[in-house]
């Protein structure tokens, strides 16, 4: 009764706060945070000490997964090479410069030992990086913080995980990195196999509810056997989460309303209570550190000496970043023109030489095919074209959405730490020198980021002029507008378009069909729509619906393999698109 008690409390506080936020003007996670910890301060609450598995293997693979499932793999795929430098090479850096300064400084703690408590404090959180979603930045920085935070577990987690054995027996650089390289292949092939299975499975079945439930224990699915074989659980989660984001547009309308509804639901309870869990644990660390050292000071000073520390590197390394990718934007610029070119000459695609497929990456013509214009010729040019296509929107993209010092700032001041840290740092073993202190220290980082980089997030970007207004997104998502009614034209104007029976459409429907309307999707004519529920060919008039529908988001999934519309315009124009065809179906039952 007391635990239920407790979680009632909990998601009563957390409605609470998330409900007030707005009001106060202070972003909820950071209340909650504060909540926590004048409660725990209060002497009839009892100190709070969760173990950390429930944290890295409850909480946060759902979280991770609602996180991944949301995001563009469009973006993901272009910022792969910045995310997989702060995931991987910022992480080590950041954990040896901290495991040196914490070596030195404490005496007993190691030089593994501090690179343990160093890979505890280096990745960025996942959940905390929520707190940037609602400053109103560059889609492509929230992409890059997103990705970073979703991956740099894993790095974080094997580097902790080698410096532990290390304080016990000695380890090689080449047996850390096999070990990393194990846990990540392994990981995102389990990942992968669960995400597909997962849509396999759910668009065999016909309810909401039960495919909402699927996707509930689908992270649970990727992370326990990936934990099993020594991989990365986190990492699993992530990977099925991308690949049943991806995939999820190919489910029913009514499945992907319901599922994200509830998902967001669950995230925000499980957000809200780690924030607040976050500030709970405080006092029964003051008190260990306490007992142990007589004085907080100690633990205070190097958390705040190990908070400046990670910025500092984090700054180097973003500065690091920011050159490479401005010599490769400017490189694109020169790519872009060959590129065109090429493009205007792709029909002629027999007459290219093997050197300019070689320069694209291609595979030279087969034996037998020299150039000829039949149909493996004719899909050559086509996935040729492709290629070329989406090569150039990646680098329209890449201008259009450029990393320059003002977007490094946010990146540099959005790498909070959050709960992440606090369980990895409750990982340590028990006979870890100066423990209490090592996870008080990490507490430090944790909560004075979240607290002092996240308080101050919202005004940073303001002051440097990067929130957005959502212009961009508008006019494409016009665009996107225009590629519907195309697809629609295209599909009523076929001289094959048959009903599912084979049957043709009479031609009173025909002519109504091409009345519609495209506003933001398939909006159609009402008056027409209403005539024709008042005769005999309603059912042919709204087969013909679902067929434009269907035409138009194929036409929206076409765009986004090409990667020409922003991301977050293709979800508007998808939504609206599942709005049209749930209310059609609607009627229909009626």
């Amino acid at each position: 009764m007391d635990l239920l008690m407790i979680g009632v409390i909990a998601a009563v506080a957390v409605v609470t706060v998330t409900a007030l936020a707005p009001r106060v003007g202070v972003s909820a996670p950071l209340l909650l945070v504060v909540l926590g910890v004048l409660i725990s301060l209060v002497p009839a609450v009892p100190a709070v000490e969760i173990e950390p598995e429930w944290i890295l293997g409850v909480v946060l693979p759902p979280l991770l997964y609602a996180t991944s499932v949301s995001m563009p793999t469009m973006d993901f795929r272009r910022d792969l090479t910045a995310i997989s430098g702060l995931s991987v090479l910022l992480v080590v850096v950041t954990s040896v410069a901290l495991g040196l300064l914490f070596s030195w400084l404490i005496p007993g703690v190691s030089l593994a030992t501090g690179i343990a408590l160093g890979a505890v404090i280096s990745p960025t959180d996942a959940v905390a990086t929520s707190i940037v979603r609602r400053s109103g930045v560059s889609p492509r920085v929230v992409t890059v913080l997103e990705g970073e935070s979703l991956l740099n577990d894993a790095s974080a987690l094997v580097l902790l995980r080698s410096a532990i054995v290390a304080t016990a027996a000695s380890v090689t650089l080449w047996e850390v990195a096999t070990d990393f390289v194990f846990a990540v292949a392994v990981a995102v092939l389990i990942g992968a196999v669960v995400g597909k299975l997962s849509l396999w499975v759910r668009a065999r079945v016909a309810d909401p509810h039960l495919t909402t439930a699927i996707s509930f224990i689908v992270p649970f699915v990727a992370y326990i056997p990936a934990e099993h074989l020594d991989a990365s659980g986190l990492v699993a989660t992530v990977a099925a989460g991308l690949v049943a984001g991806t995939g999820s547009v190919r489910l029913r309308p009514q499945d992907r309303i319901a599922e994200a509804a509830n998902w967001r639901t669950l995230e925000l309870l499980l957000e809200g209570a780690v924030f607040l869990l976050m500030g709970l644990e405080l006092y029964g660390l003051v008190v260990e550190v306490r007992d142990d050292h007589g004085s907080l000071w100690v633990a205070l000073g190097l958390g705040a000496l190990a908070a400046t520390v990670v910025l500092l590197v984090r700054t180097g390394y973003v500065a690091f970043l920011l050159a490479t990718l401005s010599r490769r934007a400017r490189r694109g610029e020169s790519a872009r023109g060959f590129l065109t070119a090429i493009n205007d000459r792709v029909d002629a695609i027999g007459d290219l030489r093997r050197e300019d497929l070689a320069a694209l990456r291609l595979p030279g013509r087969p034996p037998g095919d020299e150039g000829g214009r039949g149909p493996r010729a004719a899909g050559r040019t086509e996935r040729l074209r492709t290629r070329i296509t989406r090569r150039i929107a990646d680098l329209d993209y890449l201008r259009a959405e450029p990393l320059g010092p003002r977007e490094g700032a946010v990146l540099v001041w959005a790498g909070m730490r959050g709960v992440v840290t606090l369980a990895a740092a409750q990982s340590l073993p028990s006979d870890t020198p100066h423990r209490a202190l090592l996870v008080l220290v990490a507490f430090v980082v944790a909560a004075g980021t979240l607290l002092v980089q996240g308080g101050t997030l919202g005004w940073l970007v303001r002051r440097l002029g990067l929130a957005r207004d959502g212009a961009e997104d508008r006019a494409d998502l016009d665009r996107l507008v225009g590629e519907m009614a195309r697809a629609a034209g295209d599909l009523l104007g076929s001289a094959d378009l048959r009903r599912p029976d084979g049957s043709p459409y009479s031609p009173d429907v025909l002519d109504k069909a091409r009345r519609l309307t495209v506003r933001q999707g398939a909006e159609v004519d009402e008056d027409a729509d209403a005539e024709a529920d008042r005769t005999s060919v309603a059912a042919q008039y709204r087969e013909l619906r679902l067929a434009v529908l269907e035409a138009q988001r194929a036409a929206l999934l076409r765009v986004r393999d090409l990667g020409t519309a922003s991301s977050g315009a293709l979800t508007e124009a998808l939504k609206v698109l599942d709005a049209d065809q749930i209310s059609l179906e609607l009627r229909t039952r009626e």
